[in-house]
């Protein structure tokens, strides 16, 4: 049995919600009148988020602790927001991390976990909502992608831009099928953002070398992103300069880039 849903306000489920542009999307979705659902492994920085959100906007938030690496994830998530009474109004697949060794360099239970997260569980979400979306003739799906996905693959890293580039992909057949029901797909494709990101992976060291003019803050990739998905708009790159690397990764010869992309990528790739 489901708990009746009293509230008026549109619902707002995020993932990877404890931190960086998850974060970000709650504290945007919030400002706008939107209870939260918010998603991640961290239940105590949810919780912590929720109150001061909820206190800030007078808004309601909800955690629900998941690791979305698991087999059918999405399944709890979901069932954990329907035990509310509440539906989701837009979803925000944001939950991920990447992987600096070369692909045999860690257990494949880690790459696994990375495609779990990044791919299926992502992917099962979206499959859930959106037929209540379509009903209801209104929503907003945000997929959250990256520069890298327009680039080709080098050592290092090496699910990611293969991960990134289906979620554009899959992110504009979205919206080809999902034209002119109400619902809105956008995929949102940030490069270099102040996260806890490089820290997870290993990489902030290197990253604390790159120019400060190379990045965004979150809250830029998410005022940007939301800005864009409410004109429509299905893959958008937030920052100028960013805008610019994707024509350059789109449009250079493949050889001149790959050998480009392979030494200035050979600092990011970590030795097992």
């Amino acid at each position: 049995m489901t708990a009746a849903n009293s509230s008026p306000r549109p619902l707002a489920l995020i993932t990877g919600a404890s931190a960086g542009i998850g974060a970000a999307f709650a504290r945007a979705y919030a400002a706008r009148g939107y209870d939260l659902a918010l998603v991640a492994r961290r239940a105590d920085r949810l919780e912590a988020l929720g109150a001061e959100l909820a206190a800030a906007h007078g808004i309601e938030a909800f955690a629900i602790p998941a690791d979305l690496a698991g087999f059918e994830a999405h399944v709890a998530v979901l069932a954990a927001v329907a035990a509310r009474g509440r539906v989701v109004d837009a979803l925000v697949n944001n939950a991920g991390f990447s992987i600096a060794q070369s692909f045999t360099g860690v257990p494949w239970a880690r790459q696994r976990d990375f495609l779990m997260t990044l791919v299926v569980t992502a992917c099962g979400l979206a499959h859930g909502v959106i037929p209540g979306m379509v009903g209801r003739r209104r929503g907003s799906i945000v997929n959250v992608g990256s520069l890298a996905a327009f680039a080709p693959g080098v050592a290092g890293h090496s699910l990611y831009p293969g991960a990134k580039s289906l979620m554009v992909s899959w992110s504009q057949s979205l919206a080809a099928e999902l034209k002119g029901t109400g619902v809105k797909v956008t995929v949102t494709c940030p490069g270099f953002t102040l996260t806890e990101f490089a820290q997870a992976n290993g990489t902030k060291g290197i990253m604390d070398q790159a120019p400060r003019r190379l990045f965004q803050t979150a809250e830029q990739v998410v005022k940007e992103t939301l800005a864009a998905n409410d004109r429509g708009q299905v893959v958008i790159v937030p920052g100028l300069h960013n805008k610019i690397a994707a024509v350059v990764l789109r449009h250079m010869p493949q050889p001149l880039l790959m050998a480009i992309l392979n030494r200035a990528s050979a600092k990011y790739h970590l030795q097992e």
